[in-house]
């Protein structure tokens, strides 16, 4: 089975807190958690201010589905005006390996 890795970066707006990111990231937990073919996520951020957020979908078919109805959501704009606008980048890849704890 080909998984795909969704990646965006990002920094935050120059207004938003940590803390504050978290906390509107938090209200698309059902969303993306309901998605067909979500299969894992994770949000980091690093001392640079540059975030990741990183979802493993089960297929492409899937991952573009999401990004599609994403910005139909009504988080979407919270989500939005949190983020500087200038920075995100957003990949689909085809994931090749992977390897977990034993």
């Amino acid at each position: 089975m080909t998984q795909i890795a969704e990646t965006v970066t990002f920094k935050l707006a120059t207004d938003v807190t940590k803390e504050e990111f978290v906390t509107i990231m938090k209200r698309t937990e059902s969303f993306v958690r309901n998605a067909e073919g979500f299969v894992f996520r994770r949000l980091s951020a690093g001392e640079d201010g540059q975030w990741t957020d990183t979802v493993i979908w089960t297929d492409m078919d899937c991952a573009q589905a999401a990004a599609t109805a994403f910005p139909q959501q009504d988080f979407a704009p919270a989500v939005m005006a949190a983020i500087a606008p200038d920075s995100v980048t957003m990949r689909h890849d085809t994931i090749h390996w992977t390897i977990g704890a034993s």
